[in-house]
């Protein structure tokens, strides 16, 4: 697995995650709105690795803001994950540069 391939994985799982944290902060911030649109996200594999994630809105009469909360925090711990691969994948990168010189 090349180095562009690690960094595309990680970046875009760090695209979705922000998305995830976008749309549950839009959903916490029009909880009590009389016709909210339910932000989701939804996320395919692709096969080359790696996530598309998009956004659609849903009218929804019902809302769960212990969900939106939850899913928000869980959005923070995606992104860091992602972002440790990233790092991860440029010290790997790093250290084989090194034994080549």
């Amino acid at each position: 697995m090349s180095f562009y391939t690690v960094s595309s994985i990680g970046l875009s799982g760090m695209n979705a995650a922000a998305l995830r944290q976008a749309a549950a902060s839009s959903n916490v911030a029009n909880t009590l709105s009389d016709k909210m649109q339910r932000a989701q996200v939804v996320q395919k594999a692709l096969p080359d690795g790696g996530v598309a994630a998009s956004l659609t809105r849903q009218v929804s009469g019902s809302d769960d803001l212990v969900r939106d909360i939850v899913e928000g925090m869980g959005a923070v711990y995606l992104f860091k994950a992602n972002l440790i691969s990233l790092r991860v994948a440029d010290e790997m990168a790093g250290a084989a540069l090194n034994l080549k010189g």
